[in-house]
């Protein structure tokens, strides 16, 4: 009878072993990387760009508001960072470490600029007409940047001999980058005075989505944004009286400011070359990028022109070629924006730790 009991104590203790490895298994398959990867699906199990209820209706509305294609590759990679912060955070709010509340609040500020951004904010896109707050005169119809300071300096460089066109085209770009920098600023004032508003009318402080150091917080942020504005505006003016000079270091627009942000900070002498180096790869990114949007767009319009002819076949094969297309687009625009944002952050702390030394 022993050896009996012995072997059915062997297969029990065997049986044990094979549910606990089925258990773990299970578990892996289901945090694995390759399953956490693929997209998720809703209810009806149909494929959905993000896995976040509110930013795939976002993206549906765009799609049926029929936004450019590049506009729809910088909202695509806009949305997946908002996706990547939120889910970080539901993370760390599982684990208690957001008790006040302000990583929430950010992440519904920056989810509000983005649908202000691309106009799905319900408000009539009348910000170049209305967000005069950085301006000196009323805007006149045919301004190229939708700013008189911006209007003049432009006019005053293209007639001033002291550009090549590819110099003209790269100052055009830092142009249109300060413009947009005008608009963001307007866009987070617009949200902060909202939030101020509803801040003011709860009943109770604790009732409030902000708190005060919340808010103390985005008028630092302000502050900073119109600090960049000045010394970007500075910029334009002095290139556009003396001309790009020979030690010019980059010639994208967003380089540009972190390099100059760089040496602004009280970074070491080493640590600003090996800065350098990694924003010749980051320009490179972002030349390649911007290559892969026009020919995105070159290829949005070809598609359309096949479409009006009718021709179905040339019509499916020329609307693969346009979906690849987007696809790459799409993922370099978020490595890019991604990348912005680590280097951003990079060169700020290293800033911030530097000057408390």
């Amino acid at each position: 009878m022993q050896p009996l009991s012995d072997a059915r104590s062997k297969m029990k203790m065997q049986l044990t072993i094979l549910i606990s490895l089925f258990v773990i298994g299970a578990m892996a398959g289901k945090y694995s990387k390759e399953i956490n990867e693929q997209k998720a699906s809703d209810k009806n199990n149909n494929q959905v760009e993000f896995r976040i209820a509110k930013l795939n209706q976002v993206w549906e509305k765009a799609i049926r508001m029929q936004l450019a294609p590049v506009r729809l590759s910088e909202l695509h990679s806009d949305l997946k960072i908002q996706e990547k912060d939120e889910l970080q955070w539901k993370k760390l709010k599982a684990e208690g470490l957001d008790e006040d509340g302000e990583r929430e609040a950010k992440l519904r500020r920056n989810f509000n600029i983005i649908l202000a951004k691309y106009g799905m904010d319900g408000k009539k896109d009348t910000r170049a007409l209305d967000s005069n707050r950085l301006k000196d005169h009323d805007v006149k119809d045919g301004d190229t940047f939708d700013d008189p300071r911006l209007d003049k300096l432009w006019n005053k460089a293209k007639t001033s001999g002291k550009f090549s066109d590819e110099e003209l085209q790269t100052l055009q770009r830092e142009f249109h980058h300060h413009k947009d920098k005008i608009n963001e600023y307007n866009i987070v004032m617009d949200t902060v005075s909202r939030t101020e508003e509803i801040h003011k009318n709860v009943i109770s402080p604790l009732e409030g989505d902000m708190k005060e150091h919340v808010l103390h917080q985005k008028h630092a942020d302000l502050k900073q944004r119109m600090r960049g504005l000045n010394q970007g505006f500075e910029r334009l003016r002095k290139i556009t009286h003396e001309g790009y000079g020979a030690d010019s270091e980059f010639k994208e627009p967003r380089v540009i400011e972190l390099w100059e942000m760089a040496k602004r900070s009280n970074l070491t002498e080493v640590e600003l070359d090996s800065l350098k180096e990694e924003l010749r790869h980051f320009e490179t990114k972002v030349e390649k990028h911007q290559h892969y949007q026009e020919q995105l767009e070159l290829s949005h319009q070809k598609l359309k022109h096949v479409e009006a002819l009718g021709d179905n076949e040339h019509t499916m094969r020329n609307k693969e070629k346009y979906n690849a297309l987007a696809e790459k687009a799409r993922e370099m625009g978020y490595k890019m924006k991604k990348h912005l944002q680590d280097l951003t952050n990079k060169i700020s702390q290293n800033g911030l730790q530097h000057n408390e030394l």
